[in-house]
């Protein structure tokens, strides 16, 4: 089984509500990595699994071009949390991009991670089946609820 959801980890809240890591979601640095169908992503991993370059978010199953879309992914801009309605909490960020000569393929969603928090991860992000750009700009749209939601 691979990609099938989008998920926030479980543990990544289990961390925040026992005090056992500090998340800053508007002003920790993040990164969105790329990777293809190889991964089984589930958000119910150890901290530890959840990190950049440990299991399934290993580089050999990353997607990334130098100079285009960085290996270990690349950096969220414009980082918010608001609560657009009652009950939702949602955290954004700009869409992402790649430079403009980008040949990626076989990109089926990525691992949003904390650079500032040991590259712990906080979501994953399914993209609905392969995606990918010849000779163009690679662009993550996020959706308009948000990198992660949740609800209360």
């Amino acid at each position: 089984m691979a990609w099938t959801a989008s998920n926030v980890f479980r543990q990544m809240m289990a961390d925040i509500l026992t005090a056992a890591q500090v998340y800053d979601l508007d002003t920790d640095a993040y990164k969105a990595a790329l990777y293809n169908n190889t991964p089984t992503p589930s958000k119910d991993v150890t901290a530890a699994n959840t990190v950049y370059n440990v299991d399934q978010w290993v580089t050999a199953n990353e997607v990334f071009q130098a100079g285009q879309w960085a290996q270990g992914g690349v950096a969220l801009a414009s980082l918010s949390v608001t609560t657009p309605s009652s009950g939702t909490v949602q955290w954004n960020a700009a869409n992402t991009a790649s430079g403009g000569a980008a040949t990626l393929a076989n990109v089926y969603g990525c691992l949003v991670y904390d650079t500032t928090r040991s590259s712990k991860g906080i979501c994953f992000n399914y993209f609905g089946g392969t995606t990918g750009v010849a000779s163009g700009t690679y662009t993550v749209v996020w959706p308009g609820t948000g990198i992660a939601q949740w609800l209360t």
